[in-house]
């Protein structure tokens, strides 16, 4: 089974930014803990600040892939381009956010790709993207 996580713009800055809503800790450190867990699934991760470097990898693995969990960062809010990106490929895809979007300021709470993923996940810190693998877990096992 093949999973790829992409991480959209300011991510790559997990553990150093804003550690009151993101956390201490770097998403490299908690994606080699995610590895161990789920070693029998071929984990990936991809992580951009360019909306269409997440669009071409999406559109990459978006027929191949068992997989994607994306956190689009503040894409989530004002990219239509993703989420057609996302309408267009057969691979499943889950929405996460380590924060709780619904707390904060009222755009957050406005997605623009939310209506083509599978679901959304918010809330739960870096168990955001374990939850979003359960999610996909079990959606493949239903099929």
């Amino acid at each position: 089974m093949n999973f790829l996580i992409i991480n959209g713009p300011n991510l790559n800055l997990l553990g150093v930014r804003e550690k009151s809503i993101y956390g201490e800790l770097s998403f490299e450190t908690y994606f080699e803990e995610l590895k161990k867990i789920y070693g029998k699934i071929n984990l990936e991760y991809y992580q951009s600040n360019v909306e269409g470097e997440l669009i071409n990898e999406i559109h990459r693995v978006g027929f191949d892939y068992d997989g994607i969990i994306l956190n689009a960062g503040a894409y989530t809010h004002t990219s239509v381009a993703l989420g057609d990106a996302i309408a267009a490929v057969n691979t499943p895809v889950i929405e996460v956010h380590i924060s709780n979007v619904h707390k904060r300021e009222p755009f957050r709470s406005k997605t623009m790709i939310g209506k083509d993923c599978l679901g959304t996940i918010a809330g739960f810190g870096l168990n955001s993207y374990r939850l979003g693998i359960e999610a996909l877990l079990s959606h493949l096992d239903k099929r």
